[in-house]
């Protein structure tokens, strides 16, 4: 399990086949264990200097947005919690539902408000000021029409996360929160 709270903001060395590598300055990760990527989770198999190894299956391919990654693409990362960490976030479980498609950015005031087009389904399980995921990032619904949805970040978040370089027509992982999902019966 996550927090939707980034640790690192890593850079794809490679994506061959199923393997991706990606550099990061976690420095506290071992073969075997979690990190989310982009909104993933992915179980690390190897680590080389700064860089970290993980296999992909082919679902995770074709369901997220990480088979259209690029060498030198920005990605969110954040290592499994701890029991004893603190969740500044929600509950977030790397397990996407599904991709949208950024509409706008716009910035407002201190505030840059991202629409996102999901599929009925993913958008179905979401709830105005409840949490959800975006590229793994933990964020409140602001509005939701059908399957159209507003959040907003602030100039931290954009600085912090992948987030702050999406633009029109860009991919996002989508994961709901688990918890209002199950209330709604999805």
């Amino acid at each position: 399990m996550f927090t939707g709270i980034v640790k690192d903001l890593g850079r794809v060395k490679y994506l061959r086949g199923n393997t991706l590598s990606v550099s990061t300055r976690i420095d506290d990760l071992e073969p075997g264990g979690s990190l989310m990527v982009d909104g993933v989770c992915l179980t690390v198999t190897k680590i080389l200097n700064s860089s970290v190894s993980m296999d992909i299956g082919r679902e995770t391919l074709e369901k997220t947005s990480l088979g259209k990654l690029k060498t030198g693409s920005l990605v969110n990362l954040e290592p499994a919690m701890r029991i004893s960490d603190r969740i500044d976030g929600h509950i977030v479980y790397g397990h996407v539902m599904g991709t949208g498609k950024v509409l706008s950015v716009k910035h407002k005031n201190n505030t840059i408000i991202i629409t996102v087009k999901a599929d009925r389904n993913t958008a179905a399980q979401l709830m105005e000021k409840g949490s959800v995921a975006l590229n793994g990032v933990s964020l409140t619904v602001n509005e939701i029409k059908m399957d159209i949805f507003k959040v907003g970040i602030i100039p931290e978040t954009a600085k912090r996360t992948n987030l702050g370089t999406l633009n029109s027509g860009s991919r996002v992982n989508i994961e709901p929160d688990m918890l209002i999902a199950a209330a709604k019966g999805k």
